[in-house]
């Protein structure tokens, strides 16, 4: 089978058939407002962030794949704390303030570009990089958010998203 490929950025949610976008994918014969929408749905969750869509297109049939792939941890986190940039030096020097909840749906968001086997390992990841970027986790260092969560201490919010976890 022949398949192409498009690869575009987009912005979550916000695709639209303007160039380049729309010509790309009309040369393949496909309904891009069909395409369009199915992109807007895929990309939803990701709603003021910049996404990569890679479209996989079988020239003879007309069939189409599309492929979402998040944005990188640090987008993320720079963006639930409302920050541009990361910190040149997290130790000394905070960027912004996050909740549990926040670091929490970012997991569930990066669980397919994760090797983690469980949220709350999936967690103690997300953690790991805020505080390489220096951003705060509910206005503590994210390794003592780390050492609660090893502790059990917030596992009820845990299991609060542990279906969320399995279906994503």
């Amino acid at each position: 089978m022949p398949w192409r490929m498009i690869r575009a950025k987009v912005q979550g949610g916000k695709a639209t058939p303007s160039p380049p976008l729309g010509p790309a994918i009309s040369q393949y014969g496909l309904d891009v407002n069909e395409v369009i929408n199915k992109i807007n749905e895929l990309t939803k969750k990701f709603e003021g962030l910049e996404v990569t869509v890679n479209i996989y297109v079988n020239t003879e049939t007309k069939e189409y794949k599309i492929e979402v792939k998040s944005p990188t941890t640090t987008s993320l986190l720079l963006k639930f704390a409302g920050a541009s940039n990361p910190s040149g030096d997290p130790a000394h020097q905070k960027v912004g303030d996050v909740s549990l909840e926040d670091i929490i749906k970012i997991a569930i968001m990066k669980k397919n570009d994760l090797t983690a086997k469980s949220l709350k390992a999936a967690v103690k990841t997300i953690l790991s990089s805020a505080a390489t970027i220096g951003v705060t986790v509910n206005g503590k260092e994210p390794k003592d958010v780390v050492r609660e969560v090893e502790k059990g201490l917030h596992d009820d919010l845990l299991l609060k998203y542990e279906d969320e976890w399995k279906s994503g």
